[in-house]
């Protein structure tokens, strides 16, 4: 496996697989135009890093998204999206991709790495098995707004 910093100027390369797992395996709706905004938010955002892993033919097979953010005394690392291509599934990559991250943004000073989480079977397995649990000081909490 080859590990790229990925920047704005490789969404076009990551924008298909964001679209094709999304849409065929979660149930999403993604067109290129909202893809694209959504990935281009977060590699432009201040502290961003992702890494993009590509196999030993040079091809993307998946990437991780996040940012730095400071807090009063520690850096911390946000993972916002991590992605495996849907053909690349069930061989270790996601392990390989996260614990790739998660070298380096340790290296670069973060104390941890944060993220929100679908609470499901799969996510809870794949970020168990990595040593991640759920945060006992914190909730999440959401107003959704209706139709108006």
């Amino acid at each position: 496996m080859q590990f790229e910093v990925m920047d704005s100027k490789d969404i076009d390369l990551v924008v298909p697989l964001y679209i094709e797992y999304y849409n065929n395996h979660e149930d999403g709706c993604w067109t290129e135009e909202t893809a694209k905004r959504r990935i281009r938010q977060v590699l432009t955002m201040e502290g961003a890093y992702s890494l993009m892993m590509k196999d030993d033919e040079g091809e993307v097979c998946g990437f991780v998204m996040g940012y730095y953010k400071q807090y009063d005394d520690i850096v911390g690392y946000t993972l916002e999206e991590i992605l495996i291509a849907h053909k690349h599934q069930n061989k270790g990559y996601g392990s390989v991709l996260l614990a790739e991250l998660e070298a380096r943004v340790k290296k670069a000073g973060a104390s941890c790495v944060e993220m929100q989480a679908v609470k499901d079977e799969l996510h809870e397995r794949y970020y168990g098995k990595a040593g991640y649990h759920d945060a006992k000081n914190f909730v999440l909490k959401v107003k959704w707004f209706g139709c108006q």
